[in-house]
């Protein structure tokens, strides 16, 4: 078990290390940061002067270097907007941004796990054909659309939920029904495909010969057995979430690192965008790797097959 951690762990810091290279080169691509940040209008001696005090004179590799020999101290850099550190501003809106994934990913277990042992029960049913159905049509729409439905019925039409802003609990009922229509299709068809291939297995067939209730030999027996892949894209589909918050809270003004993101964009802030980037792909890559060794302590057998 220590062998296959510290492979993990290999893994992940190796992963990392390629994400911070992508960011920083992506970032740079984009054009001449001096520019972006001293505006059309500077002179060359202004420009000159942005590029001397940002070190944007040097070589990318130097400033690469640079670049993640503070990010490793914990030092992401300053917002050229607010002129405040980049850690502190994501530390702020991150408890939003978790909060809304968290409780997406809450919502979309309790409807899809329930649903997919239902259709696996009864597959080619009229119920499994409409919970197929509602799982294409989830795939098909894209989140931004659906939360825009959502502000039109409950917040503009029926008046219940607020559209806007994260002053209450309300305030994240739509985002999260947003977000987790958007999981909801995957762990369905999951939940449905691992309880269809448990039901018909033999031990299966002796727990209902021996005349256990239908629910003990649903929930006990084959749902325990059909969850690790669902255990593991859960996981996955939590860092989605939080990478692909940045459209749902621009919908719905949600001050999370999605929002700074946005924000951070718009206003030609590199720092603050390249380092949601890396923060959002580290919190992405250890979700990963918690998956792993979560099914490794359910399943041992996956250690060896890993090797």
């Amino acid at each position: 078990m220590g062998a296959y951690v510290l492979k993990k762990i290999f893994e992940a810091v190796a992963v990392c290390l390629a994400v911070s290279i992508i960011a920083f080169v992506l970032v740079q691509s984009t054009g001449d940061l001096a520019i972006a940040m001293g505006g059309l209008d500077a002179s060359a001696e202004e420009l000159e002067r942005l590029r001397q005090v940002y070190g944007l004179d040097q070589g990318l590799v130097v400033q690469y270097l640079s670049w993640a020999g503070q990010a490793l101290r914990g030092n992401l850099g300053m917002s050229y907007f607010s002129q405040e550190d980049v850690l502190t501003l994501i530390f702020d809106r991150l408890p939003v941004t978790v909060t809304l994934a968290c409780s997406s990913l809450l919502l979309g277990l309790a409807i899809s796990v329930p649903l997919g042992v239902l259709c696996a029960t009864k597959p080619g049913s009229l119920l499994d054909r409409i919970c197929l159905w509602m799982a294409v049509l989830g795939q098909a729409m894209p989140p931004y659309w659906v939360g825009l439905l959502l502000i039109v019925l409950f917040g503009v039409n029926l008046k219940v939920l607020p559209i806007s802003g994260n002053q209450s609990w309300a305030s994240f009922v739509m985002p999260a029904m947003t977000l987790a229509w958007f999981v909801m299709p995957v762990l369905l068809r999951l939940a449905r495909a691992g309880m269809i291939d448990v039901l018909s297995s033999d031990y299966i067939r002796t727990a209902r010969a021996k005349g256990l209730p239908r629910r003990t030999v649903l929930f006990k027996h084959a749902l325990r057995n059909a969850i690790l892949p669902i255990v593991s894209i859960a996981t996955v589909q939590f860092g989605f979430m939080l990478g692909g918050s940045i459209v749902v809270e621009s919908v719905f003004s949600l001050n999370g690192i999605g929002l700074l993101a946005w924000n951070g964009i718009q206003r030609s802030d590199y720092p603050v965008v390249q380092a949601v980037v890396l923060v959002v792909a580290m919190i992405f890559v250890i979700l990963n790797m918690v998956s792993d060794l979560l099914n490794a302590a359910l399943d041992p057998r996956l250690m060896s097959a890993d090797t």
